[in-house]
């Protein structure tokens, strides 16, 4: 019988012996690969944090002992160990969550998937349990990746200031978030990757110097008492330790004795530790291995021996944007791109190989990539940042105070924006058109087709004086949805066939076929429908209240939430020009959505057509309803003065 087999709990892990727990490593390994090729998921991560995972369950006792992840895509090997090891329907509506889930289990304490957030929670629950006099641990489980991210120096810095509080930092080097990891701290990291480790350096010295007459224990006192140059020259994890925290490293993250070893020695020593673990991203995994690009980091459906993937969408909104902006980078040498540690997945990686010196991956640091960008704007240069549109709420305070109060031209383009479905609510892009709606003078695109990411991508760029977003779906791009006419800036992509029509549909981006087939759906009811795209919503475009004084209901469509979205800023903008139509918005609720595909999702909310349609039907028979009561009663009220 397998050994995974035997495990429904982290205590199950003692019973076996070093010889069995490497082969429930490969176990492991041999499972991850055959279930994530069959859903989907992230791979890459978790076939490189097997026994370090294993190791972490073994010295410490979750739940009592709280263990962290960040990001939490590298739980998977979490979930194997605490009893879930039903995969089947990974990312799937009913099935797992590709992240932690309270819901769950209560080995997940956190359900976090934006990164570098992990230490600021281990530091909240070190204090509780110092408050509350509680003796268990608290484990921060970061990525190298995620230290690239402020918020960790920021939590590191208040970690380091309690030196009697236990709280062990499990760093998971293997060089890469997404893509290899850059900057400062990478280059540190490095060095420590590379070089002997200070305590052996200092035991073989130690053992020269007893042997040495005299003079040799002399010696060896005043070697230990400059150990802080000394590591400084042998091993450079001062950084660490002028911090005020114990540093233990680098260990091997693939040898499980090792790693028991560190775990235990920084278990007991009382106060803040790092444990730098090595790891290999998609160790055990051929395919992962020879994936230069990111190891597999997410993969969808792939074939297992080969890694392949099974089916092919076509060309999806990302590849789109990334062609065009080589394109703008060839007729423009002032465009420059930036990613937050994300170059592949926002679609930039073709414009890096043509023009490599034209790219600043920020690392994970949203908010200093949009200062940044700001900075090369008021050099001169046209910064594009494509950032995922859940990302893209970290940075909003600099969007508002460093891009927009100083009209830096900026662009944002916000990849996965709506509902993107199986890697839940964390990932959903469904703030970005609310939150951005109250930054002055910034102008919002909703692009709802390839033709239309091409166009208004150039027109985004073409600001220089304002922030500027272009934001699009996650997946396939569909088929060119034309315009048949033009109200002002916006494109009419069905017009109704009659002078008073009933409904003026604002469809917003993607959403434009569904809102054509809802058209269809109420022309049967022998409702008459204007559908409008407007292109740019924000600003509300001038034409839109006039227009929709020539309809007796506005309905708009959007995936946003509803909470201050675009239906919302065209409310306002109809009751400003005097305009009173009843409007009736349609988006996304105001609460988490759980995993699911976005077509469940968007079923689970009523965002379809047969929904849609079905309410605004119901709503124009209201309107006919009120109408004709209100005629009776009038003629009611004045038969009696005839008589």
């Amino acid at each position: 019988m397998p050994l995974l087999t035997r495990i429904r709990g982290p205590r199950d892990l003692d019973r076996l012996s070093p010889e069995e727990l490497n082969q429930l490593a490969e176990e492991i390994r041999s499972f991850l690969v055959e279930a994530v090729s069959k859903t989907g998921g992230h791979l890459g991560p978790n076939l490189g944090v097997v026994e370090l995972t294993i190791a972490l369950h073994r010295v410490f006792d979750s739940p009592k002992d709280k263990v962290l992840w960040d990001t939490g895509h590298q739980s998977y090997v979490h979930k194997l160990l605490t009893g879930r090891q039903d995969f089947s329907k990974l990312k799937m509506k009913g099935g797992l969550s590709g992240y932690p889930s309270q819901a769950e289990s209560e080995h997940d304490i956190i359900e976090n998937s934006h990164a570098s957030t992990v230490l600021g929670w281990a530091d909240g629950i070190a204090k509780a349990n110092q408050l509350m006099k509680r003796d268990s641990h608290v484990v921060a489980v970061i990525g190298d990746g995620a230290l690239t991210g402020g918020m960790a120096w920021e939590a590191l810095n208040n970690i380091a200031d309690a030196k009697d509080r236990p709280l062990v930092i499990v760093v998971n080097d293997n060089e890469r978030s997404y893509a290899p990891t850059i900057g400062g701290l990478a280059n540190h990291l490095a060095t420590l990757r590379t070089t002997d480790g200070y305590e052996r350096f200092l035991a073989r010295t130690k053992e020269v110097l007893e042997r040495t007459p005299v003079v040799g224990q002399a010696l060896y006192d005043t070697l230990h008492g400059a150990k802080k140059g000394l590591k400084d020259f042998i091993a450079p994890q001062g950084m660490f330790e002028d911090l005020g925290l114990k540093y233990v490293g680098p260990i091997d993250g693939h040898d499980l004795e090792a790693l028991e070893s560190a775990l235990a020695r920084a278990k007991r020593f009382g106060g803040p530790v790092i444990v730098h673990c090595l790891t290999e991203k998609g160790r055990g995994y051929q395919p992962a291995l020879q994936d230069e690009a990111d190891r597999f980091h997410a993969v969808g459906k792939i074939h297992p021996d080969t890694g392949l993937p099974i089916a092919s969408s076509g060309a999806d909104w990302t590849s789109v944007f990334g062609e065009e902006m080589v394109k703008l980078g060839e007729e423009r040498e002032d465009i420059v791109a930036i990613t937050a540690a994300m170059l592949q997945p926002v679609g930039l990686d073709k414009f890096a190989k043509r023009f490599p010196e034209r790219v600043y991956d920020v690392g994970i640091a949203e908010q200093h990539g949009a200062v940044s960008a700001a900075g090369l704007a008021t050099g001169g240069a046209h910064p594009v940042f494509a950032v995922y549109a859940t990302f893209l709420n970290r940075a909003f305070d600099q969007v508002l105070m460093d891009v927009a109060l100083h009209k830096c031209g900026v662009t944002f383009v916000l990849d996965r924006a709506g509902v993107t479905g199986t890697d839940g609510a964390s990932h959903n892009g469904m703030w970005d058109m609310s939150i951005l709606q109250v930054v002055p003078g910034l102008r919002l695109a909703a692009p709802r087709d390839a033709d239309q990411v091409r166009a208004q991508l150039r027109e985004a760029v073409a600001v220089d004086d304002a922030p500027t977003v272009v934001r699009f779906s996650k997946g396939a791009v569909g088929p060119a949805v034309p315009a048949v006419g033009r109200v002002g800036g916006m494109d009419v992509l069905r017009e109704p066939g009659t002078d008073r029509p009933d409904v003026l549909l604002v469809s917003v981006g993607a959403l434009a076929p569904m809102c054509l087939e809802i058209a269809g759906l109420l022309d049967k009811q022998g409702i008459s429908t204007t559908v409008v795209d407007p292109r740019w919503v924000k600003p509300v475009d001038e034409a839109m209240a006039p227009l929709a004084e020539r309809h007796r209901v506005v309905v708009t469509v959007e995936d946003n939430s509803r909470v201050g979205g675009v239906g919302s800023a065209i409310a306002q903008a109809l009751r400003d020009g005097g305009v009173d139509v009843p409007l009736r918005d349609f988006g996304i609720p105001p609460r988490f959505l759980d995993h699911a595909s976005r077509a469940e999702v968007l079923a689970e909310i009523g965002l379809t057509a047969p929904d849609i349609a079905r309410q605004v039907t119901g709503l124009v028979a209201k309107l006919d309803g009120r109408y004709e009561r209100g005629a009776a009663d009038a003629v009611e009220s004045v038969e009696p003065a005839r008589d």
